[in-house]
């Protein structure tokens, strides 16, 4: 019986350390008074500040929902832009609550960085571009090209593996940042440049004749991109996993930010859980009951976020793919509210 006892108090203690420990994200959160996220350092559609400072893209507006739920206010956001080199060690000193900035979820990642991923807000895979006037169809085309693509990132790794199992042969031109990558592309100084697919289509805007280049049809990786955060603290991790799966459900579900003030005298359960009129699931992750209901009318479902980001509404004009819903044929899923 003693050591029955002795079991189950050090199970009670250990869960109360975790459960002091989990909460210690938000608590500094709530105690600055805005969240500080860790963004690009400019990428248009995911994560770039205008002439005036402000910030918009699809990982920006993951942390101004975060912020809606918290303070029901999504401009209480500190965005710190980061290069791929630094973000990580950003994250694990403290300087950022969690990156929201374009990064491939890997199993190295995942277990030796003290780090937490997911969900994959951004499904993409890497691509490459060249000049049209090189009259390119394909990557298989492209032994003993010079590449640029960017140092610490896995687009420089994937690069590598791909020309390697497909014996070609090509020219590292390798860059610390993606502003000097894109620059010395357009300047000539590489014959083709790489990073995931999305980010093709939004660095062909920075370059003096966009019209020139072609992105090739080839996708050679597999980039899941989401936020991260550091590992253990459990709490926070389910406010950034349920942020975005609010998000999801609310597209689902037909909750719009246009709507959502009349969506709160539906019928549907579904409805009802999602937007804090049945249950008490904000309470769950240390947050107000009407959560969801916060994000969706300060930043709207995930649909309306990647339409006036990077979808058809954008420059980008990227279509949904295999980021469209689940029930649309796309790999976007949400666990229910329930």
């Amino acid at each position: 019986m003693k050591k029955v006892l002795m079991s189950v108090a050090v199970g009670a203690a250990v869960v109360m350390a975790a459960g002091a420990a989990s909460a210690q994200t938000l608590n500094q959160v709530k105690t600055r008074g805005e969240l500080q996220c860790g963004s690009n350092t400019g990428l248009a559609g995911f994560g770039q500040p205008d002439a005036q400072g402000n910030w918009s893209g699809l990982d920006v507006d993951l942390c101004r929902a975060i912020s809606a739920a918290i303070f029901n206010d999504p401009k209480k956001v500190k965005f710190v832009p980061l290069s791929s080199k630094d973000r990580f060690t950003a994250l694990q000193s403290g300087e950022v609550d969690l990156l929201s900035r374009n990064t491939t979820w890997t199993m190295s990642r995942d277990t030796s960085l003290g780090l937490e991923f997911g969900p994959v807000n951004y499904y993409d895979g890497q691509g490459f571009m060249v000049r049209k006037k090189l009259k390119i169809a394909s990557a298989m085309e492209l032994s003993g090209a010079s590449v640029c693509s960017q140092q610490g990132t896995t687009t420089e790794l994937n690069l590598a593996d791909y020309f390697r199992a497909n014996k070609l042969k090509y020219e590292p031109v390798i860059f610390a940042t993606s502003d000097e990558t894109i620059k010395a592309y357009d300047a000539g100084r590489c014959d083709v440049f790489t990073t995931d697919a999305s980010g093709l289509y939004a660095e062909r805007l920075k370059l003096t004749n966009p019209d020139d280049h072609i992105v090739l049809p080839e996708i050679i990786s597999k980039e899941p991109l989401g936020p991260a955060w550091r590992h253990g603290d459990n709490q926070w991790g389910d406010i950034i996993k349920w942020t975005h799966y609010a998000m999801i459900n609310a597209e689902e579900l037909g909750v719009t930010s246009k709507n959502v003030d009349e969506m709160l005298k539906s019928a549907n359960p579904e409805i009802k859980r999602l937007l804090g009129a049945e249950g008490k699931f904000g309470e769950a992750i240390g947050l107000t009951n009407d959560w969801a209901y916060r994000i969706i009318k300060h930043v709207g479902n995930y649909g309306e976020s990647f339409e006036r980001n990077v979808g058809a509404g954008s420059r980008l004009k990227i279509a949904r793919g295999v980021n469209a819903l689940w029930s649309k044929g796309g790999l976007q899923y949400a666990p229910p509210v329930r």
